[in-house]
């Protein structure tokens, strides 16, 4: 089998699922092929079982905006017709399926299957907006076959764009190998002194995320309980957190660590994970932080509640809730016993429901449905 994935570079949920299924889907021995502008952040070292494509965009001087979705379409039908692409998989409906649709009109008979997977921003806020409305609702309907990360997304959907095709609800996935308890590396005192606890939160500190209610949560609960906090990822609204950290008198205790590729071993060290945002298809973050064991306090949001158990693996609050959050947190972390069972619970769910193949099987299974159909 020979599939091209397409997907967003950037450090962000759908391209680390598109990245780590592309190469579970290789290390199964299925021919990958990646399409992007630039070379997806969690695929690094050699593997002979999957190609990265890099598509470039002509800067014609007529083009206001380069047109990045036709140069996709044009490097799709020309690697398809080269190598013989059995299926497309493009993750985000806009502009990848639209993309992936055009290159099958030019291939015409011999075009590949294709597959689109929305991860939740592409229907809840890109594809609602008038500009994009109808294209989205396209780019589905053309889909051969439509796969989402959590059911919330599935009904959002379909209440949204009225979409009667079935959805299948394959949910994100994390390498429980790689992603675990007491790993190499995971020494707290490089942060942390021993009466500390350490918290961390991990996005890409978009306005949605909450971040600033990070900074007013863990404020309260450093108060209590000496800790300290460490920040992952980057983002617009990141240097606005620092400055309310620092204004708060917390420019000591919170740590700016920035983008990390081995994020495993920054959560390894934790012992609470905070996710207080405004929206979340599904929480990929948290499931990589409960894998780790993990305890997660965050917002009843999206697809969050498919995912952290209320009570079992950490505590859900409204959004924006931060005196509720602030005190689950304070709960979790002044229980030794409440903390251990927590954290046994997540690491047994990351295992049990989301490890990485059992969800790869699913999308095989998927892929093997779609060629069935001819």
């Amino acid at each position: 089998m020979k599939v091209g994935i397409v997907c967003y570079p950037v450090k962000g949920g759908s391209g680390v699922v598109a990245s780590e299924l592309g190469l579970a889907l290789s290390a199964m021995g299925v021919e990958v092929h990646f399409f992007s502008y630039a070379l997806p952040f969690r695929l690094t070292g050699f593997d002979s079982n999957f190609i990265f494509h890099e598509v470039e965009v002509s800067n014609y001087p007529l083009f206001k905006y380069p047109p990045y979705t036709l140069s996709l379409a044009t490097r799709l039908a020309e690697e398809s017709k080269r190598v013989g692409l059995d299926i497309i998989h493009v993750h985000y409906a806009i502009p990848h399926a639209i993309s992936g649709y055009l290159a099958k009109q030019i291939l015409g008979a011999d075009a590949p299957k294709l597959i689109t997977t929305l991860h939740g921003t592409d229907i809840t806020l890109v594809g609602q907006h008038p500009s994009f409305y109808s294209v989205t609702k396209f780019s589905m309907e053309v889909s051969d076959a439509l796969t989402t990360v959590s059911k919330y997304i599935v009904d959002r959907t379909k209440e949204s764009f009225g979409i009667t095709k079935e959805i299948k609800m394959i949910p994100n996935f994390v390498d429980i190998s790689r992603f675990k308890p007491d790993q190499k590396g995971c020494d707290r005192s490089e942060f942390a002194g021993p009466n500390e606890k350490i918290i961390v939160h991990m996005s890409n500190y978009r306005p949605v995320k909450n971040t600033a209610d990070v900074i007013k949560i863990f404020d309260t609960v450093n108060r209590r309980l000496p800790s300290k906090l460490l920040l992952v990822g980057d983002g617009p609204d990141a240097p606005n957190i620092l400055s309310l950290a620092a204004d708060l008198g917390l420019k000591d205790r919170v740590i700016f660590l920035g983008g990390q590729d081995m994020v495993e071993s920054v959560l390894c060290k934790a012992d609470l994970f905070l996710l207080p945002s405004g929206s979340e298809a599904f929480g990929l973050a948290a499931l990589e932080a409960m894998a780790c064991g993990v305890p997660v306090v965050g917002s009843i949001v999206g697809g969050l509640p498919e995912l952290v158990s209320d009570g079992q693996t950490g505590y859900l609050e409204p959004v924006g809730d931060i005196g509720a959050m602030a005190r689950r947190s304070i709960e979790i972390l002044s229980d030794t016993e409440m903390h251990r069972k927590m954290s046994l619970n997540a690491r047994r769910i990351a295992v049990e429901k989301f490890n990485t193949e059992k969800i790869i099987k699913e999308y095989y299974s998927l892929y093997q449905e779609v060629l069935a159909d001819g």
